[in-house]
């Protein structure tokens, strides 16, 4: 089983970065179909697996949609979204993901013990509905559009836009008029200033942040029921920490707009790691679920924040690139996490260690993001391209 867990990790680290990649070259919303369509269609050839190794196989093009979908969709977003709410914007957005592991343990409450797990999976295939109306209704990104050259077709969507909000058609780019075309995208952009020192801060905050938050929740239930609570307990406590995850993101969709990225992120980063440190000494049943639910309310908060910043912190040519690197690299500390509590409790390292060297780890990306971060907060995504765009 730990298997089938690290295959679709493996999956959703590179799906990131390929379809970071392809999402600068060939647009946002053709990448965006892709990756969810590919998403449903493993789900169901999940459900229709015949033996292991074939389950291994499907199980990894799932993590490969879903890993490719996320930095699209945000960096899709960020380039839609006005400048003064684009941070509440996509936290937002990402808050959906709290829904979904809502939703996912209402599947496997309700459907599993009557229809087995092959329905679970094909229940995850339903997105592939939502395919046609992405096709019909989601527009390309104007910004990518214009960073292409395409002008025309930029130019339909703002009309097309301006009318369905009913607000007066503003003056565009004429198709005659000559438009900078940007570079394309290169791995070796992100390695240039002023956007390295940005590279290694935002792989290093992902990394800590996957390894902390797939370190915790995928050891929580075991590491409670290790505590000496019941099996229905344990699950019950964890469903409760679980739904403080929801408060966190709409508190971070408030904060980031008032404070900015940095500092938000940061603080949540900090409050986590104080949470964690005091998780893994609690010794009663409600200090354990009080310190489990600010844990999960600051975790899942600073993810949607760092959905928000990573974007911010490239231009147009290389946004998606940037984003996906960075996602694919951090799910590397989504595999190495789990194993490493592993070897931890098989050396006898208690419960309070565990949590302590995730509070530190916590701390650590914290001090990282505040000596490296850039704020972005408020600031035109125009403003972040200027040295990068080129005559074409």
């Amino acid at each position: 089983m730990g298997l089938i867990g690290s295959i679709g990790l493996i999956g959703m680290a590179l799906g990131a970065v390929v379809s970071g990649t392809i999402a600068d070259r060939i647009g946002r919303k053709k990448v965006f179909t892709i990756t969810v369509l590919l998403y449903s269609i493993a789900s169901a050839f999940c459900a229709l697996s015949w033996n292991y190794q074939s389950l291994l196989v499907f199980r990894f093009l799932v993590g490969f949609g879903l890993g490719g979908e996320l930095p699209v969709a945000a960096t899709l977003v960020s380039e839609y979204a006005p400048s003064r709410v684009r941070g509440r914007f996509i936290v937002l957005l990402e808050s959906f993901w709290g829904l979904g592991w809502i939703a996912a343990a209402c599947i496997a409450y309700f459907f599993i013990p009557l229809y087995g797990w092959r329905m679970a999976f094909l229940i995850g295939a339903l997105p592939a509905l939502y395919v046609c109306l992405i096709r019909l209704h989601m527009p390309e990104s104007v910004r990518y559009l214009l960073a292409h050259g395409r002008v025309g077709e930029a130019r339909q969507i703002v009309v097309s836009l301006e009318r369905q909000l009913h607000v007066p058609v503003a003056p565009f780019v004429s198709e005659k008029e000559t438009v900078p075309v940007v570079a394309k995208a290169s791995f070796r952009e992100l390695w240039k200033k002023p956007f390295a020192s940005r590279t290694i801060m935002l792989w290093l905050v992902w990394f800590g942040i996957n390894f902390s938050y797939y370190g915790i929740f995928m050891w929580l239930p075991s590491l409670v029921f290790q505590q000496g609570f019941t099996v229905v307990k344990t699950f019950e406590y964890v469903l409760i920490m679980t739904l403080a995850q929801l408060p966190g993101y709409y508190c971070a969709a408030w904060l980031v707009d008032k404070i900015g990225r940095k500092y938000t992120l940061s603080t949540f980063l900090l409050f986590s790691g104080v949470a964690s440190y005091f998780f893994g000494h609690a010794s009663t049943a409600a200090t354990l679920m009080m310190w489990g639910s600010v844990m999960s309310f600051f975790n899942l908060g600073a993810w949607g924040v760092l959905y928000t910043y990573t974007p911010e912190q490239y231009p147009t040519a290389i946004r998606a690139l940037g984003s996906g690197w960075a996602a694919g690299f951090g799910r590397f500390g989504g595999m190495a996490a789990p194993m490493m509590v592993g070897a931890l409790l098989a050396r006898n390292f208690g419960f309070g260690s565990v949590f302590y060297m995730f509070a530190l780890v916590f701390v650590a990306v914290a001090v990282i993001v505040l000596s490296l971060g850039v704020e972005s907060k408020q600031k035109d995504l125009e403003s972040i391209s200027e040295g990068l765009v080129k005559a074409k």
